[in-house]
């Protein structure tokens, strides 16, 4: 039997920089029952297929996996998809664009996600409650090397994002790359379609949820990091006025942290991508 039919998925994108396109990506089956919310990873050479052509590339493969309807495990799903854009493009483990990624399938009973890299799904019950699906691992092993904290020290006492905090990210992304798709270390959509099978997964009875939320890292620093919002908060905002008036208040805030004093983070603003999907009938409950 098939699911139920699907409300319509409202998103909210946006570019971190107005000079480049986003390399954020949300993709959704014809029939709204699956979608994916993807955050790209470029090489350090542009001389590459870049980040956005990964994860525009890749979304297709797991949309097109997903509408079959084949009832296959979503770990699966990702493995069968990454092993494709691997061999049809040659990629190389370490020397190829990457993405993280966030899938949502929708049957008529459950509510299945799968989260590989820091681009959450949560979602809202109809009491208002918050249960996030996380891949923290990467943010971990981060948060263990010191330049994650100087670069925090930093910018906190006002250096802004100047030379040296270029180099302080160049030598985390010099450490992510002996920790990238391994055992112990983390693992992403890239070049090793194991990968796939390390996602973190969660699935929930549908008739508990009320709404859905997936987002790339660029937004969910605004509940994580920023401090703007709650989950529930951040659901009741895209309900009332849709993903895209939040995606856009969340980079109005970094705009006026220009230098990143208050919120230290990586680079002035990252891509936004938020899919929403409200679950009641009349969009009036709860959450």
């Amino acid at each position: 039997m098939p699911p139920a039919p699907a409300p319509p998925l409202r998103t909210g994108e946006r570019p971190g920089r107005d000079d480049r396109p986003s390399e954020d990506r949300i993709l959704a089956t014809p029939s709204g029952d699956a979608f994916v919310v993807l955050d790209g990873v470029s090489t350090l050479s542009d001389d590459r297929p870049r980040g956005g052509w990964y994860a525009d590339t890749l979304g297709k493969l797991i949309v097109d996996r997903l509408a079959a309807g084949s009832g296959a495990e979503l770990s699966e799903v990702l493995h069968d998809a990454i092993s494709v854009i691997t061999r049809e493009y040659a990629l190389t483990p370490r020397a190829s664009p990457a993405a993280t990624v966030s899938v949502v399938r929708l049957s008529d009973t459950m509510v299945e996600a799968a989260v590989l890299g820091d681009s959450p799904v949560v979602v809202i019950g109809h009491g208002g409650t918050a249960q996030v699906l996380a891949d923290t691992r990467l943010a971990k092993l981060v948060e263990s090397r010191p330049q994650a904290a100087e670069y925090r020290r930093r910018l906190a006492a006002g250096s802004g994002f100047d030379t040296r905090h270029h180099q302080l990210l160049v030598e985390l992304r010099d450490a992510q790359m002996g920790w990238i798709n391994r055992p112990g270390g983390y693992w992403v959509a890239e070049a090793i379609p194991e990968a796939g099978r390390q996602a973190v997964t969660a699935t929930w009875p549908r008739a508990e949820i009320a709404q859905i939320l997936a987002a790339t890292d660029g937004v969910s620093s605004a509940v994580d990091d920023y401090g703007l919002y709650s989950w529930t908060e951040m659901a009741a905002s895209c309900r009332a006025n849709g993903p895209q008036a939040l995606v856009d208040a969340v980079h109005r805030a970094e705009e006026q942290d220009a230098h990143g004093r208050t919120w230290p983070r990586y680079k002035p603003s990252d891509d936004k991508a938020l899919a929403h999907l409200d679950l009641t009938a009349d969009g009036t409950s709860a959450g």
